[in-house]
Order: structure tokens, then C-alpha cells, then sequence
């Protein structure tokens, strides 16, 4: 698995982490059962606290995505139904979208075409995951990891 940590954004880095592992299982790049580094491991490949990567497997735990256990660390959950909050949560994200992109002067089809071309997993949206593939020895590939 290559993940890019970006420590310059605004974005939290347990949120980029947990954003990388959701797109990986959505373009099949995880599959139900595969297994993820341990805490540890992946913190000290990517150079951060290893309370940063727990936070972001906690949170992947409470969305469902996720399982752990004390002998066979933390294992890929596919969800098998989709949850009433995260169908909220879309709709209030979609929204809020449509709307941004409606004001830039995007047509309904642009926007349409843009959202089908997210949602069909197309290379070119996040070529970073392009050439992933699930490990338990990570190795990362960081923006800015060496900027220490």
C-alpha cells in the first residue's frame, strides 16, 4: 500500500489516513480480511505518533471498516449494508457539493459526469493508489516525510 501523507495540509493526518484506506476499498485495492500494519509500524514508516494512526484506525473501527484484535491486529471490514448515518452524511456532503459547483458555473451534466467519474474509482482521481497493494510491511510513500 502507498499512502501520501501531505503535512502541510489543512487536512488532519489521521483523516488522510483513514480517507486512503476508505478509497482503497472502494477501488479494490483491500478486499474483506486483508490485513493493516500494525499501529506501530505504520507510524514509524510514516514518521508520525503512533497515537495519530490509532486515532485513525479507531475512527475507520467506528465506521465500520475495520476490526481489531489483540492476535491478528487490525483486518479490512467491507460493509455488507449501507448505514442510515452515512447516507445522511452523503446527502449533506452532496448538497453542499452540488452547490459550490453550481455557483463555479459547472452545468448539471459536468457536475454529474464528475461524480460518476469518483464514484467508477478512475485512475486518474487518485493515482496515488494506482500501483497499491495491501502489506503488512507498508512501505509509504511521503510528500513531505523527509522534510524533518
Amino acid at each position: 500500500m502507498i499512502m501520501e501523507l501531505d503535512f502541510a495540509s489543512s487536512t488532519p493526518i489521521y483523516q488522510q489516513i483513514r480517507d486512503q484506506v476508505v478509497q482503497a476499498v472502494a477501488s479494490g485495492i483491500f478486499h474483506d480480511g486483508d490485513k493493516l500494519p500494525a499501529i506501530r509500524t505504520l507510524a514509524q514508516e510514516a514518521g508520525i505518533n503512533t497515537m495519530t494512526v490509532n486515532k485513525a484506525y479507531q475512527l475507520l473501527k467506528q465506521e465500520g471498516y475495520l476490526i481489531t484484535d489483540r492476535r491478528n491486529g487490525a483486518t479490512i471490514q467491507c460493509a455488507s449494508q449501507k448505514p442510515r448515518a452515512l447516507e445522511g452524511k452523503m446527502q449533506k456532503s452532496l448538497g453542499l457539493l452540488a452547490a459550490e459547483a453550481k455557483i463555479a458555473g459547472f452545468s448539471k451534466e459536468e457536475f454529474l459526469d464528475l461524480c460518476s467519474q469518483a464514484y467508477g474509482g478512475d485512475k486518474a482521481q487518485n493515482p496515488s493508489m494506482e500501483d497499491a497493494k495491501p502489506a503488512m510491511g507498508v512501505p509509504l510513500a511521503l510528500t513531505e516525510a523527509e522534510a524533518f
